[in-house]
């Protein structure tokens, strides 16, 4: 099922991502946690795809089996760093084949270098690529979003104008990265809004488990972190089981604050952990109608 059809059908959705293993080997424990996950019948899940296409195949085979096996919507990513055309198109069939119907079109993570070996220089060309190579109704397609602006722009206007683009280039909805102040994103969207940008925009959480996960969100994404979620860091952070369910509980207000001001599609980033998926989803049973 299409995303969007999933959105005009639910007032509220909460969906899940998950990552392939990078190698063979860990194939079966990877599809056990993602199958977990999946058993929570989620609205639909987001499967990765390994820097530079690492994980591929593997990408493209939980991908098919979570939608065969499991009955639930998914999206697979799609980064054109790294990638010709010729990779893309192959990739494409692939999940055609598979019976995928969303892509999450993507830049992907530039190399050390900063030299980009591909024929697609931003996301938004990635996206003209599908549309040409699939068709235009083949797949529903998403996009990334910074509510912080993308670390390579100097100015939030710079990164917004370049949105636009990515939407006018056929991207259906937008994912955001991960932010741990909802003031964050309530500004955000009045700002894309007010530049013309209607898609809906779905706020990624990341529920922090563990000490050490703070500062590599934060040199990843360039998120700020508020002081409230400091003081629970500092409070619970050297106790694992406290740790856990301080994180589990801040992400979950996260998405009751949101959902209450009318922000009704919420993306989670699980980690594979479907216990931390079973917390949420378990603390919004009644908001979600289950």
């Amino acid at each position: 099922m299409k995303i969007s059809d999933i959105f005009r059908e639910n007032e509220v959705t909460l969906s899940f991502e998950v990552f392939p293993p990078k190698t063979d080997a860990l194939f079966e424990s990877v599809e056990k946690a993602a199958g977990a996950i999946a058993g929570l019948k989620p609205h639909f899940m987001s499967v990765t795809y390994g820097a530079g296409g690492s994980t591929a195949v593997n990408t493209v085979e939980l991908a098919g089996r979570l939608q065969d096996r499991y009955g639930v919507s998914v999206l697979a990513h799609l980064t054109c760093v790294s990638s010709d055309r010729q990779t893309v198109e192959r990739m494409i069939d692939a999940y055609r084949e598979k019976g995928i119907e969303n892509i999450m079109a993507l830049r992907g993570d530039l190399p050390k270098d900063g030299n980009i070996q591909s024929d697609f220089a931003h996301a938004s060309d990635l996206i003209r690529a599908i549309k040409e190579i699939a068709g235009d109704d083949t797949f529903c397609i998403g996009g990334a979003c910074y509510p912080e602006g993308h670390i390579e722009c100097e100015r939030q206007s710079e990164d917004i104008a370049h949105l636009k683009t990515k939407v006018e280039a056929g991207c259906s909805f937008l994912t955001t990265q991960m932010f741990f102040d909802n003031n964050t994103l309530y500004n955000f969207l009045y700002r894309i809004r007010e530049a013309g940008i209607e898609v809906p925009v779905l706020p990624g959480i990341m529920p922090i488990t563990n000490k050490k996960q703070v500062a590599r969100s934060v040199a990843l994404s360039g998120a700020t972190i508020p002081q409230r979620f400091r003081t629970m860091v500092d409070r619970y952070g050297d106790d694992p089981a406290k740790m856990k369910q301080a994180g589990v509980i801040y992400a979950t207000e996260q998405i009751i604050d949101l959902i209450a001001n009318g922000v009704n599609h919420i993306h989670v980033y699980s980690m594979n952990k479907p216990e931390i998926a079973e917390g949420i989803l378990n603390s919004l049973s009644a908001i979600l109608g289950r």
